[in-house]
């Protein structure tokens, strides 16, 4: 059983293509990472890319809380 030549044993980028910051959170909306992390993800180990991953479950609540937040907003332009 030969392995794929394209298969590596690290951890995969949380990337979903849906790349905006959102200017509140100071996180990526599609894969919760900050610029930094999305800057830095080609040049960790697999140990680093870990910890990365290891933060995101908790930091969507931070979207969903800012987002709730702008919708509340009254629309200066109505």
């Amino acid at each position: 059983m030969s392995k794929d030549v394209w298969t590596r044993d690290e951890p995969r980028s949380p990337c979903q293509s849906l790349c905006i910051m959102h200017p509140e959170a100071g996180l990526c909306i599609g894969c919760l990472r900050t610029a930094d992390e999305i800057a830095a993800w080609r040049d960790m180990n697999p140990k680093a890319r870990q910890c990365v991953l290891s933060k995101l479950t908790a930091r969507k609540p931070l979207i969903a809380a800012k987002r709730r937040a702008i919708s509340r907003r009254p629309n200066p332009q109505s």
